[in-house]
C-alpha cells in the first residue's frame, strides 16, 4: 500500500509526499537526514492528513493534484477523514 500524506511544519507551512510506511517517514522528517530538505529546517513536523492507495501510480497522481491546490483547499482536505482507495 502507498500513502499520500500532508505534514504541518513548525512554521505552519504544509509539506506533501508519498510513502509506503507513514510512521517511518514522519520519523525521518523529524529525526533523520533522510527527511526532505524542506522539512529539515522546519522541525518538528506533524502528520495532519493521509490517504491510502493500492498503487504507487495512484498515490503519485494524488500527490501531484494536492501540490497544485491552494493552501486553503489543503487545510480543508486535512479536516476530512483519511480514506483508502
Amino acid at each position: 500500500m502507498w500513502f499520500v500524506y500532508i505534514l504541518k511544519c513548525s512554521d505552519a507551512t504544509l509539506y506533501t509526499g508519498i510513502t509506503t510506511d507513514l510512521k517511518r517517514r514522519v520519523a525521518e522528517h523529524n529525526n533523520s537526514p533522510l527527511g526532505a530538505k524542506y522539512t529539515h529546517g522546519r522541525r518538528p513536523v506533524k502528520l495532519v492528513y493521509s490517504k491510502e492507495f493500492k498503487t504507487k501510480s495512484l498515490a503519485a497522481i494524488e500527490e501531484a493534484r494536492i501540490k497544485k491546490i491552494s493552501r486553503k483547499e489543503k487545510l480543508n482536505l486535512c479536516q476530512k477523514k483519511s480514506k483508502s482507495f
